[in-house]
């Protein structure tokens, strides 16, 4: 198996039909690590993410220009299919999202199925499984899972939307806030569960909390806005621990002691 490419983001500029939400982006992110975005509300975070998996694409009048390579292939490009790509990079949404009328074993499934991916019940099962010691829920959910997925506590309905992404095999996990409507023992489970993916995937986060973004992330990205109806842009990005102790740009600086935000 060839070793992950890092993902290349060359002068991307995302529209909201046209509104010009986010401006000139370049960075690269890191292999099976952990980047997480932080910024005030409204600089472009979220829609970044989103562009990453073609997902804002969903929302009418809304594109992007500019190259976003991952692995090698230009996902704008216009032979590529979005479908495709956003099997290959998941996403994890702020609000858990278990299909309501699923089980857990449908729910985790859910997505392999949608592929049109034929497995036999014997693979399936052993898939399911996989995908739930992986979202590090199997030992809670093993002896109900044909029990609704929406029975699940909120921590626990995450960990499993984290399993349905990985059941696909993505290359890249994209989370979105993935623990703002979860209490601190279940942020804590999916901070530790993001430890652990990075040995097999590349993260990027998006967080407004910035301790969270220093627990986890390996390099953090900067994102802020000059005011009301302009741009958002990334301003640096950098290691972790660079960006919170010795960050290069003052906005960078004023956001992380406080000043604003």
């Amino acid at each position: 198996m060839a070793a992950p490419q890092p993902i290349n983001v060359e002068d991307l500029d995302i529209h909201y039909g046209d509104f010009l939400a986010v401006q000139g982006v370049d960075v690269q992110i890191r292999p099976r690590s952990v980047t997480a975005l932080i910024g005030p509300s409204g600089c472009g975070k979220s829609t970044f993410l989103r562009t990453l998996n073609r997902m804002h694409e969903v929302i009418p009048g809304a594109y992007a220009t500019g190259r976003v390579e991952i692995n090698g292939e230009d996902i704008y490009d216009p032979k590529v299919d979005p479908v495709n790509v956003r099997r290959r990079v998941g996403m994890v949404f702020q609000k858990a999202n278990p299909f309501p009328t699923m089980s857990i074993r449908d729910n985790v499934l859910a997505g392999v199925k949608l592929n049109n991916r034929r497995i036999s019940r014997a693979a399936a099962d052993e898939l399911m499984e996989r995908a739930l010691r992986g979202a590090n829920l199997w030992n809670e959910v093993k002896d109900r899972l044909d029990k609704p997925g929406m029975g699940l506590s909120g921590g626990q309905q995450q960990r499993l939307c984290i399993a349905r992404t990985i059941a696909v095999e993505p290359e890249v996990v994209l989370m979105d806030e993935p623990c703002s409507a979860l209490d601190p023992i279940s942020t804590l489970a999916i901070e530790d569960l993001i430890h652990e993916l990075k040995q097999e995937y590349t993260i990027v986060i998006v967080t407004h909390n910035m301790q969270q973004a220093s627990r986890v992330s390996d390099r953090t990205g900067f994102f802020n806005i000059a005011g009301t109806g302009k741009p958002g842009h990334l301003i640096e990005i950098d290691d972790t621990d660079t960006i919170f102790t010795n960050p290069s740009n003052t906005q960078t600086e004023d956001y992380i002691s406080g000043r604003f935000g």
